[in-house]
């Protein structure tokens, strides 16, 4: 099968890494606006089956042109492309995976599901780590369970040795990070869904070998959770995992308008202060040291008339051999393995479908351990 990377930024690196040691995967193309990074990826990160070469994301054509030629597509592009690339994989004929990150924009894609089945392809959009396949694994946990009461999804990525004040550091990027604390989240709540606050709902957890830990709401990382489970499920939620003391300091930060997209004038000069927040995360929190990703999946439900805990639970750390971060571990190889699923054909439904819809956990989970992702399930 040929698989190709849209974009070699640090998620197309691990993706290009996993593919070249996937089984069956014949050709690896790695493909970035900027031609010589993508070479330096392919070399660095491929093997003697893999190719690079220059795309222009925002070009459909072109993308059309490109993707023809491959069996599946995974885009490690941001968000904003993905509504153009997904239109050239159906016209293309060709399976297509990415690493989402914005609703309305997976809805977009959404709305191209006949499209999509009737040119005979799986497109896959919202993958990752959250949003992502922890949208896989409480599929698994529901289908364990003849009714479902709670699902809680606690996600975070943390640097190993915390530095103070706020206990972070990049692991993606400062864009993605502040629209998860910006936009409003939606949950399941008694069986309604509703939108509540960023950065609220804060609680108190604790991770062996970690210690305390604290998580509140964000946008984004429950996907299309709230929608498939609306019904099924009376109460459903995502909160991103920090250390603690880090929303307390983070959120009046947001809350005084360095989130905002309005201009403001600085002397003569017009600036958003989000352009200036971002710079200022990248600059002082881009510290490239080890890191460590968190995952907890919790459904509670009942089966047999009793009642029933099913909780997933993953501690990964930096792999210091490969070079690759937990976190682009826990994003791009969960990525990767839904494109190889549909490359390979083991993923028999067709149309835009959310993982939860379209992923066999069966096939999905086993995949984890091959790559070194140790999952544990508890129930």
């Amino acid at each position: 099968m040929k698989i190709a990377v849209i974009g070699a930024g640090l998620m197309g690196r691990a993706a290009a890494f996993d593919f070249t040691r996937a089984e069956n995967v014949e050709l690896v193309g790695v493909f970035d606006i900027n031609e010589n990074l993508a070479r330096d990826v392919a070399n660095r990160f491929g093997d003697e089956k893999t190719i690079s070469g220059r795309i222009d994301a925002s070009d459909p054509e072109a993308a059309k042109n490109l993707f023809s030629n491959y069996d599946a597509v995974l885009s490690c592009v941001t968000y904003k492309y993905n509504p153009g690339l997904t239109k050239a994989a159906i016209e293309a004929g060709c399976h297509f995976v990415d690493l989402g990150g914005n609703n309305d924009v997976v809805q977009s894609q959404l709305d191209m599901d006949l499209q999509a089945e009737e040119a005979g392809v799986v497109i896959i959009p919202d993958c990752g780590l959250a949003p992502g396949f922890v949208s896989i694994l409480v599929a698994d946990g529901v289908s364990k369970l003849e009714k479902v009461e709670s699902v809680r999804i606690r996600v975070g990525g943390l640097p190993q040795s915390p530095r103070p004040p706020l206990n972070y550091q990049m692991l993606f990027s400062a864009e993605g990070l502040i629209n998860e604390y910006w936009e409003p989240c939606i949950v399941l709540e008694d069986g309604v869904k509703k939108t509540v606050n960023p950065m609220t709902g804060l609680e108190l957890l604790n991770f062996d070998g970690i210690g305390q830990l604290e998580a509140f709401y964000t946008s984004g990382g429950a996907s299309t959770l709230p929608d498939t489970y609306l019904g099924k499920v009376a109460d459903l939620d995502y909160k991103t995992i920090r250390y603690p003391g880090h929303c307390q300091l983070l959120k009046p930060m947001l809350e005084i308008g360095l989130a905002s997209r309005q201009p403001i004038v600085v002397g003569d000069t017009k600036i958003e202060p989000r352009e200036v927040f971002k710079a200022i995360l990248e600059k002082n929190l881009s510290f490239d040291e080890p890191d460590i990703a968190l995952v907890r999946v919790t459904v509670e439900g009942e089966q047999d008339g009793s009642t029933k805990t099913i909780e997933y639970e993953i501690i990964d750390r930096q792999d210091s051999r490969s070079g690759l971060s937990a976190m682009m571990r826990m994003t791009a190889f969960p990525a990767a393995i839904v494109t190889w699923l549909a490359a390979s054909g083991q993923i028999d439904v067709r149309g835009c479908k959310p993982q939860e819809v379209a992923i066999n956990p069966k096939l999905f989970i086993p995949q984890l351990k091959k790559r070194g992702i140790n999952l544990t399930i508890r129930d």
